[in-house]
């Protein structure tokens, strides 16, 4: 079995299939940006991208992912070069403990892709089911605006 995640295709051996994405990710392949928080999917910390779109990878089986590619956050970007959503959460200091930071930033990645002009309300929208037990709210949609503003320049670019 094999995985493609961040672009390399990744030999697995012998793990089961029905081994959650996120135990692979975080335990054979050493990619920490992906959290464990609730364990059932609910609260965003463990996103990643599936083809692109925002998947929440506790939940899901390895088997489920199949061919299709798997980015995480330390896909997107790197230090010298972050990618604009990180960007914007870094411009706006909008992390406290950090442990929500993944699924915020992953979920935007996704939303923005789709819908590059999301509004607030869309934010908000998609944003919904990613919990943050540190209040950093206000400082996740100036990240988001910020992120937004960035994407938008570097389009025009």
């Amino acid at each position: 079995m094999e995985i493609n995640v961040n672009g390399r295709v990744v030999p697995l051996g012998d793990i089961s299939p029905e081994t959650p994405l996120l135990y692979v990710l975080r335990n054979d392949l050493h990619l920490n940006g992906p959290k464990y928080g609730c364990g059932l999917g609910e609260c965003g910390a463990c996103t990643v991208l599936i083809n692109g779109v925002a998947a929440r990878s506790c939940s899901m089986p390895l088997a489920a992912v199949g061919s299709k590619s798997v980015t995480t956050l330390e896909g997107l970007g790197t230090p010298e070069t972050p990618h604009p959503v990180q960007q914007g959460f870094i411009d706006e200091q909008a992390a406290q403990c950090g442990y929500c930071v993944n699924g915020m930033i992953m979920t935007l990645v996704a939303l923005f892709e789709r819908e590059p002009e999301a509004d607030e309300q869309a934010i908000k929208k998609e944003l919904a089911y990613n919990l943050c037990r540190c209040g950093t709210h206000l400082e996740i949609l100036r990240a988001a605006e910020r992120a937004r503003a960035l994407l938008a320049a570097r389009r025009q670019a």
